[in-house]
């Protein structure tokens, strides 16, 4: 039961029934929401404010009529006109009662809803480079995309979860060129990595495998000859690395596209140029020198551009290279008209914090590939700075540079790992303090939550100890008088409560997971608020040995918040502990 979503349905039926004339495509254009103070009432909406100018009346004037209608509502308690037009509803006890109700029939499923309508989306997320393992400038974009797909997915889309191999490019050359080095050391040879290879000792194992299989013969051949089957072979074993590095926070993909296959003769690049050419996208010019520091791809010459200033963006792009190559950005509308065609006109990119000055070009790319039936939205994941007890961390022998992301989870845990990142927006640098990730304290929030969790299920536990005749199988809790519930402290809870399906519709829609792990905070603050109350103020605990039935209203009530917590950390792919050491 979603309230925000009944009331709106209800203001809109009340709109037709008093201005019958009035656009029905208005109707949908309102909101109802909590109000900004909680004081002034449960929900509000802008409802005549909306529709007034299209009527030729004044918003108070709509407001009015509207609030005298839904004085006759038995749902509603109270209904009053604020400043220029607004709503604000007080809701009869019972309509609280009956959202608690049902979050106990809906269970796994309560705030589920069909906002999506099926639509298919395309969320690319993590693509890294294949050249090592996964390191901690990857994790962050690698939990926001899946969780983002797991909300959408639950709210009605049909999700694709894809990751772009990048092994098209001159660090694949690179890759390879490393591989074959651990190669000869495997052999015995006495090697030393030059700068700009890859020193880390994830290559150690390829080389290793390299030798058990061929022996020496490779250093028979050319290099030039034996070069792509080690790529081959490098590839395959990063990209087998990077898998098992997402399978430790539980992350996967249902697509893995190759940028090597959009290359080549007859490719989906020249496919999509020459697409481009017949539509008149594509010309022959030069284009004008970069203010400030110039870039290291920029060239003074005639060459092949996309028309993407016609699509928004800042300036045309090149997309060949004074060597005849395709550009990256070339790879990169081809890449997303190989998305459209696969019937995506929905797509969400998730980069790391360099990659901000590809929005502008990939939304024109997708707009002129599609022309204009499909949009993109890039999402930042901007850095992480990773600190024990306020000092940065070190880096990792394992990947020669950089922390990786097992390095991580192996440190923290997967729980810990996922909910921290995500307990901030993507596009705002965040410190991630291992220390204080650790603590088992309310200053950390995963423990702060999974910690409401566990104390719902230790409220039943202490119910089974001190009504041991009380009947607590899940029938009588369904079953429990909840007209009981009337006391502002519980009636309060439910609201936190009632607010999930809104919460994870519009956190689904505004593709903004970070609002679901701020609203299990609050979920979880609310939570040990009563049971602090319930210290303070017997007549508030959860179990009273003298008032069994209000003790069964107030364990719904507990069981509703445990629900909640449950599927709010599901989403987060958060574990949901019975009890936490």
């Amino acid at each position: 039961m979603d309230v925000f979503a009944l009331f709106s349905t209800r203001i809109a039926a009340a709109l037709h029934v008093l201005f019958p004339e009035l656009d029905k495509a208005l109707l949908s254009r309102f909101v109802v929401e909590p109000p900004r103070d909680a004081g002034h009432g449960d929900i509000s909406s802008n409802a005549a404010m909306v529709v007034a100018k299209p009527l030729g009346k004044n918003p108070r004037e709509v407001a009015t009529a509207l609030a005298e209608h839904f004085k006759h509502d038995h749902d509603v308690a109270s209904v009053e006109v604020a400043g220029p037009g607004f709503l604000n509803f007080r809701l009869a006890d019972h309509v609280w009662q009956q959202v608690l109700r049902s979050i106990g029939s809906e269970g796994d499923n309560f705030g589920r809803s069909n906002v999506g309508a099926g639509e298919k989306v395309n969320i690319e997320y993590v693509s890294a480079n294949p050249t090592g393992p996964m390191h901690v400038g990857h994790t962050r974009g690698a939990v926001y995309g899946d969780t983002l797909a797991s909300l959408m997915a639950f709210t009605g889309y049909d999700v694709t979860r894809e990751y772009y191999i990048n092994d098209a490019g001159g660090q694949v050359e690179v890759l390879a060129r490393s591989a074959l080095m651990r190669y000869r050391e495997a052999l015995g040879e006495k090697i030393e990595i030059p700068p700009g290879f890859y020193p880390g000792d994830y290559l150690v194992p390829v080389g290793k495998a390299l030798a058990e299989e061929f022996g020496d013969r490779l250093l028979k051949d050319d290099e030039a000859a034996v070069l792509p089957l080690v790529k081959e072979r490098a590839l395959a074993a990063m990209l087998e690395l990077i898998k098992a590095d997402l399978a430790k926070l539980g992350i996967k993909h249902d697509v893995f596209f190759s940028e090597k296959t959009l290359h080549g003769q007859g490719g989906d690049i020249d496919l999509t140029l020459q697409w481009l050419r017949d539509r008149g996208m594509v010309y022959q010019g030069r284009l004008e020198a970069p203010k400030g520091k110039t870039p290291e791809d920029w060239e003074d010459r005639e060459q092949t551009l996309f028309r993407a200033k016609d699509y928004g963006d800042d300036t045309d792009r090149a997309l060949i290279k004074s060597d005849g190559s395709y550009t990256y950005f070339a790879a990169d509308i081809a890449y997303h008209r190989n998305k459209y065609l696969r019937g995506f006109n929905h797509m969400v990119n998730v980069l790391g914090a360099d990659h901000s000055g590809y929005i502008k070009r990939l939304q024109a790319a997708v707009k002129a590939v599609s022309l204009g039936e499909a949009e993109i939205d890039v999402r930042i994941c901007q850095l992480v700075r990773l600190l024990r007890n306020g000092e940065p961390v070190k880096m990792s022998k394992r990947s020669g540079d950089l922390v990786t992301l097992a390095d991580v989870v192996d440190e923290v845990g997967p729980d810990a790992t996922r909910f921290m990142l995500l307990f901030r927006r993507n596009d705002a640098a965040m410190d991630f303090d291992f220390a204080l990730v650790k603590e088992q304290t309310r200053d950390n929030p995963v423990f702060y939550v999974q910690y409401a969790h566990a104390r719902a299920f230790s409220v039943f536990r202490t119910a089974a100890r001190d009504l041991p005749a009380l009947d607590l199988s899940d029938a009588t809790i369904k079953a429990a008088d909840l007209g009981l519930l009337v006391h502002p402290a519980e009636l309060e809870l439910i609201r936190v409560l009632a607010a999930w399906p809104r919460t994870v519709a519009a956190a689904a829609v505004a593709h903004e997971p970070h609002r679901i792990a701020f609203y299990l905070h609050d979920v979880a603050a609310a939570f040990h608020a009563f049971w602090a109350k319930g210290k303070e103020d017997p007549q508030l605990r959860f179990v009273n040995v003298e008032q069994p039935k209000l003790t069964l209203a107030r364990l719904a009530l507990v069981d509703a918040v445990r629900q909640v917590l449950l599927n709010g950390l599901t989403l987060l792919g958060v574990s949901a502990p019975e009890e936490l050491s």
